[in-house]
């Protein structure tokens, strides 16, 4: 990577000191920039005032663990390519990679007649299309390639295992909150135990030609 070499290094956390006698955090990827983007989607229960169950769209970078979620009311190729085009627009850097699971609503790489490669037809691939990004599959059978977004899924699902819920919008409120305490104040181990927001503003300070705006911490919750 361009802003890397330029430092004569090939990751980020080389360019942050250790204190001494400190151990370095284990990755489960190859380190990345910011802008390659997980995606998956979750299923919601369904709340009292409504009428059908929703989805749950995440997307986390790979980098700075950065989170952006909607909720939809369902799971479709049209959806899926309209957050898309919402999370190009909300995320502070570029995306030049996205990886999804072999869902209908992402690829049509499973047809009636079994697999074949994706026609570039699916909305979510002309989204991608649309905006330079690389779209990648993970492999058949095997989500654990997307473990990532598995793993914040399951933070949500303790998070919906632990409150109760008496409206679609008490639901939306409490995901939404969670989101942003988590990008902006939940340390992460794999981050070097400092929250995606900080992470964010160290690779913005090293690689600025990587981001589109300025990283910021909301009002309030600044630490």
């Amino acid at each position: 990577d361009r802003c890397l070499r330029r430092h004569g290094v090939s990751n980020l956390s080389a360019l942050i000191p250790q204190p001494e006698g400190e151990a370095k955090p284990v990755k489960t990827f190859k380190d990345y920039a910011p802008g390659f983007v997980h995606i998956d989607v979750k299923y919601l229960p369904q709340m009292p005032d409504a009428a059908a169950h929703q989805y749950l769209f995440v997307a986390i970078d790979r980098a700075s663990r950065w989170v952006y979620v909607e909720i939809l009311p369902e799971k479709t190729a049209a959806n899926a390519r309209d957050f898309l085009r919402r999370l190009v627009e909300k995320a502070p850097f570029t995306i030049e990679k996205i990886l999804t699971d072999n869902g209908k609503e992402f690829t049509d790489r499973f047809c009636a007649t079994g697999e074949r490669e994706p026609t570039g037809r699916h909305l979510f691939d002309q989204g991608c299309a649309d905006h330079s990004i690389e779209h990648r599959l993970t492999a058949p059978r095997h989500p654990q390639t997307n473990g990532m977004v598995e793993r914040f899924n399951g933070r949500i699902a303790e998070v919906l295992a632990t409150t109760r819920f008496d409206s679609s919008q008490n639901l939306a409120d409490t995901l939404n909150g969670y989101v942003r305490l988590y990008n902006h104040q939940i340390p992460q181990k794999a981050l070097g135990h400092i929250a995606p927001i900080q992470a964010l503003k160290d690779w913005q300070q090293q690689c600025p030609e990587r981001f589109k705006k300025r990283v910021y911490n909301l009002a309030g919750l600044d630490s």
